[in-house]
């Protein structure tokens, strides 16, 4: 908001001149982050993002319902798969994100917001060229093959293969609402990616719902129409949002004034921070596609992969978007208490995060546990095979959302605090070696079960929580240092 003229004072009968203060172009850094109270400060940005994950997440289970009832459980089965192999990738290239977030909530805590703004404009330039120049040609051609690495039914492909091609190719606006949400918050502000991302899902709802099922003149597209609503509505949202980090008036902008070329300086320094957690991404996810290798190597592959999809991808999301959310708020808050150089406080921060995700995944499995067949049967999942599997699956996962609520927070407060590397050890050991490892003994000694991949998943997540909160509270993290040259070269 502009700021209002200042009538010009006299000093002893003399006219003083007053130069008008400019107009800002960025809001300022909120300091109660650093100086406030924690569970409140925890609470201040975890709160929208959880809303945020809560509305986003509905979205994808309205598409599943939709779908399941309009096409069948193929369909839930083409989108698990789908948005999985679709995961593997995507978590590579956001891993920029990540490094920059560790930047931003550093330099946010010392309060130096030109340093903020480099480091999200370059951030900018490397997401687009990686979604651009990569991810869509390479994607949409590998997408077949992809999907026969996982062992995908043919009547699950036919579903699959348009879904996961557009989604690819169409995959620059979700980067770049996924670089704005984690830069503001990093620097404090969670209400305006909240913002964001509601209309962003409002507008996918509408989309999906029409073109799913087709309206009017408009078609029934299926499967594929939860991808086009997808990709207009991340579409139009990320244009509005370059235009206010070019115009100003968010905590963050793009600069203005000198060169707006690569600054491989900065660049570096996302990449340092950021590939660790590309690779952890990529070690979580490429397990997660060799575990649906092994799902689709069982008897009841089909029905194994629906109740996977809607149980795993959908239901437990219900888990992973609170503890998401609390790992993005220990990782800002952490972050910036580290910069501020308060790493106590970094230290509190974190547990207070690990004990909110706790109460609240608790609360969730109460469900999973007593009510898993009327949870299935909200996706339109009768077929007594797929349920059968479903509710076992979600009796599992009561338990392991306890596991991997904890695991997440201490996740987020070694990366925010720039201990990037730690979390990609420990989700190899965690999310594949542990989990890969079972169901590979067993299907080699034995007869591999449904039951036993889930509690295989189960153990793995048992293992991430044992190793994430103990590494976080080894402390190792506080000498960490980060900074980049104070002006562009």
């Amino acid at each position: 908001m502009a700021e209002e003229s200042i009538n010009a004072p006299e000093v002893l009968g003399v006219e003083v001149d007053v130069e008008p203060v400019p107009e800002k172009r960025t809001a300022t850094f909120d300091r109660s982050i650093v100086d406030g109270h924690l569970s409140s400060a925890v609470w201040k940005i975890a709160w929208p993002t959880m809303l945020t994950n809560m509305i986003g997440g509905f979205q994808g289970i309205i598409d599943h319902a939709l779908v399941g009832n309009l096409v069948g459980y193929t369909a839930n089965a083409a989108i698990g798969v789908s948005v999985q192999l679709w995961i593997v990738v995507i978590v590579f290239i956001s891993s920029i994100f990540i490094g920059m977030s560790v930047l931003v909530a550093r330099f946010a805590g010392a309060a130096e917001p030109e340093k903020v703004n480099r480091t999200v404009y370059q951030a900018f330039l490397t997401a687009i060229f990686m979604a651009f120049a990569i991810l869509a040609p390479v994607g949409y051609f590998a997408a077949p093959y992809l999907l026969d690495l996982v062992n995908t039914a043919p009547e699950v492909k036919a579903e699959a293969l348009p879904y996961l091609r557009l989604m690819y190719v169409a995959s620059g606006g979700m980067l770049i609402f996924f670089m704005l949400g984690g830069a503001l918050r990093s620097a404090g502000d969670a209400r305006t990616p909240m913002v964001l991302g509601i209309v962003m899902t409002l507008l996918n709802l509408v989309l999906s719902i029409v073109l799913i099922r087709g309206l009017g003149p408009v078609p029934a597209f299926g499967t594929l129409g939860s991808a086009m609503g997808t990709a207009i509505a991340s579409g139009l949202v990320s244009a509005y949002a370059l235009w206010k980090l070019w115009s100003g008036g968010w905590v963050v902008s793009f600069p203005r004034g000198g060169s707006y070329a690569p600054d491989w300086n900065v660049i570096r320094k996302l990449f340092k921070f950021g590939l660790p957690a590309g690779f952890q991404g990529i070690a979580m996810n490429v397990g997660g596609v060799l575990l649906l290798s092994f799902i689709g190597s069982l008897a009841q592959s089909a029905a194994a992969q629906a109740a996977y999809a809607v149980s795993y991808f959908q239901l437990f999301q219900l888990v992973t978007w609170t503890s998401m959310g609390l790992m993005g708020a220990a990782a800002a808050v952490a972050g910036q208490n580290l910069g501020a150089g308060r790493p106590d406080r970094a230290v509190t921060a974190v547990n207070t995060a690990a004990r909110f995700g706790l109460v609240g995944s608790a609360f969730l499995g109460i469900f999973f546990f007593f009510f898993p067949a009327q949870l299935l049967a909200i996706f339109g999942m009768s077929d007594p095979e797929v349920v059968g599997i479903g509710v076992q699956l979600l009796r599992v996962l009561a338990f392991s959302g306890l596991f991997i609520s904890v695991a997440l927070t201490y996740t987020g407060g070694l990366q925010g605090t720039g201990d990037t590397k730690s979390p990609l050890y420990i989700s190899i050991i965690s999310q594949v070696l542990v989990p890969l490892g079972i169901c590979a003994a067993i299907k080699y000694f034995g007869n591999l079960e449904p039951l036993d991949i889930w509690l295989a998943i189960l153990a793995g997540h048992v293992t991430r929580c044992v190793l994430s909160s103990a590494r976080f509270l080894q402390g190792k993290w506080k000498s960490i240092a980060v900074d980049i040259e104070a002006t562009h070269g």
